[in-house]
């Protein structure tokens, strides 16, 4: 039995899917700001938004793919954006381009001491 997909459009999953991504990072930087924030919390958000930067480089090269009629099929349109997080999602995991560790360490340098212990540590 073939599945049918006729109410869901491959640009609305898209636009849900990044509305996801980018409110969950937000949410996480905001909570930062509060200090509220491990630093394990700090990191995942670093590479979220490292993830989200592969996704949008990966489908600006895809754009410039011209592809054959028969290459795309209904499946493909519906379900390459999770294709494209997944190939994100391990190259972070694998060691994407070092840009979640360097913007994690200027959070880190940016944030100073925030506790008495901190600061004679520092000293």
């Amino acid at each position: 039995m073939p599945i049918s997909m006729n109410g869901v459009s491959g640009t609305d999953y898209s636009s849900i899917i990044n509305q996801t991504s980018t409110s969950g990072l937000e949410n996480t930087l905001n909570s930062a700001n509060k200090g509220q924030v491990t630093d394990e919390k700090m990191m995942e958000a670093c590479k979220e938004f490292e993830q989200y930067m592969i996704e949008q480089i990966y489908k600006g090269m895809q754009k410039t793919i011209i592809k054959a009629d028969e290459e795309e099929n209904q499946y493909t349109e519906y379900f390459g954006d999770m294709q494209v997080q997944e190939y994100a999602k391990a190259a972070v995991n694998q060691g994407g381009f070092g840009l979640a560790q360097q913007m994690y360490d200027a959070m880190i340098r940016n944030q100073g001491p925030t506790s008495i212990t901190q600061i004679q540590t520092e000293q």
